[in-house]
């Protein structure tokens, strides 16, 4: 088990200043003095959590460490109050914070005096947030109890020690309580992962790299562009504006290649760095849809982003996809990122189970969400864009779509079934129905159309430079508009 001694040396070096005053317990009754001055002696802490500040890859941070050999790194009344002096000061230094938990919750000897403590450490954090600073939260083994039930459960981003125990209580105690052993393997950190709780596990030696990332895209001024991606290709501009050259049913089939580049090839040819998130942080993941903090051109967002290789028949994108693209947008909102959303679905679930999810209700909160967001929003209809899945995703501030994207009420085949019953007619419902990409500027749906010259699979590099370096305008664009405003 690796000691807050020894993951500050890992992640900050010789950087780190600490920022604890000397701990007073007032009142407490003798065997319990006797346990905290015996915990001192063994931890070499004074108390259950080591506070201060250092920097990660050139960037200042606010640390929050906790010490699992002091009384299991319970939080006690005092223990909060350092904790929450610490939230405060980053808040007025405008640092991020950092907080590596290991803890079994509450302090017992002091009961439920330090039981409502989560409260006010969960108080400053929210205030913390709400004042546009990351907090970062590496859950190390254990973490149970109130403190992941409240201030461990509020990152941003996520992450855990690989195999660490985690959760609401810890198996001998809810064994204890229930009279039934916990199953084995689902309070682990990878499982975690796997179900859309947590967002990844990174060893201790890891961190510091892994939250320098995130520190750099986060930061006001960004990363540098192009850091730590291939070289990329600028695209040559075309002669003139692009225009309608491919009839609409054609440029719906070239959406459905399995070749065509999606959000994936997006990110890979196109970003500066990618931070992937895991999920709605509720325990529900998706794999319809990817969620991510990265950086174009230098501009760090939330990118949102429905993978269209992984809708399936078998499994197409339903409500929890688009209750992870909701954690998007609150992303956004706290950190005051701009959203990137990418379009691009064959159609949601139509079976029972996602009509009982709430579908439509997923729906319409996206609808909601995006339409209430105060930062920079751009959308892309990368490909196809089909049903409400993709209107979901739709409102932004600028809409830009790829030249043979296409956005429609259903497929075209439902469509001809509902007008001609058959599916012959698609074609015919797909041009009058105007859901091409030039229909769309045309009637004022989209506000840019990114030329495929040559079609996007023949190029995906070249295709993916051109759609990029549209979102970066527009974003740029979008911030100085709201500047000048």
């Amino acid at each position: 088990m690796t000691t807050a001694r020894e993951l500050i040396r890992l992640a900050l070096g010789d950087s780190f200043v600490s920022w604890d005053t000397p701990i007073e317990h007032p009142g407490v009754d003798p065997e319990y003095a006797a346990q905290l001055a015996a915990a001192r002696e063994r931890s070499g802490a004074d108390e259950a959590v080591t506070t201060g500040a250092g920097v990660i890859d050139g960037v200042p941070v606010a640390v929050i460490l906790g010490e699992f050999a002091f009384l299991g790194g319970t939080i006690g009344r005092a223990t909060s109050r350092r904790i929450v002096a610490s939230v405060r000061r980053a808040t007025r230094e405008r640092l991020p914070l950092l907080v590596a938990t290991a803890s079994g919750g509450t302090r017992m000897q002091e009961g439920t005096p330090a039981f409502v403590e989560m409260i006010s450490i969960s108080r400053a954090l929210v205030a913390h947030k709400s004042a546009g600073l990351p907090y970062l939260v590496y859950l190390r083994n254990p973490t149970t109890g109130g403190v992941f039930a409240s201030w461990g459960s509020l990152g941003h981003v996520t992450v855990a020690e690989p195999g660490a125990l985690i959760g609401f209580l810890g198996p001998r105690v809810v064994e204890a309580i229930t009279g039934t052993p916990f199953p084995g393997g689902v309070q682990v950190a990878e499982n975690l992962v796997a179900k859309g709780v947590i967002d990844a596990v990174v060893a201790p030696h890891e961190l510091a790299a892994v939250a320098g990332r995130v520190l750099r895209l986060l930061r006001p001024e960004g990363v540098e562009p192009g850091r730590g991606v291939p070289p990329r290709v600028t695209a040559p501009e075309p002669a003139e504006p692009a225009r309608r050259t491919t009839p609409t049913w054609e440029s719906v089939l070239l959406t459905r290649r399995p070749d065509r580049p999606g959000v994936r090839e997006l990110l890979r040819f196109g970003a500066d760095d990618v931070i992937p998130l895991s999920g709605t942080g509720d325990g529900q993941r998706d794999a319809a849809l990817l969620l991510a903090l990265t950086s174009f051109g230098g501009t760090p967002c939330v990118l949102i982003g429905q993978d269209r290789r992984r809708q399936t028949p078998e499994r197409p994108l339903g409500p929890t996809a688009l209750r992870e693209a909701r954690r998007g947008m609150r992303l956004a909102e706290e950190l005051r990122l701009p959203v990137v959303a990418v379009i691009d679905t064959p159609g949601a679930d139509l079976s029972p189970e996602s009509e009982e999810s709430a579908l439509a209700g997923e729906i319409a909160r996206c609808l909601a969400d995006m339409t209430s967001l105060t930062v920079p929003t751009v959308s892309v209809l990368l490909g196809q864009g089909s049903g409400g899945a993709a209107l979901a995703l739709l409102p932004a501030d600028r809409v830009i779509a790829a030249e043979h994207a296409w956005l429609a009420p259903l497929p075209p085949e439902g469509a001809s079934e509902i007008v001609h019953h058959d599916t012959a007619h698609a074609p015919l419902m797909a041009q009058r129905q105007r859901v091409g990409a030039f229909d769309l500027l045309e009637d004022g749906t989209v506000h840019t159309v990114v030329p495929e010259r040559p079609a996007a699979h023949e190029d995906p590099r070249a295709f993916v430079r051109r759609v990029v370096d549209e979102c970066v305008t527009a974003l740029r664009e979008i911030a100085a508009g709201a500047a000048g405003a």
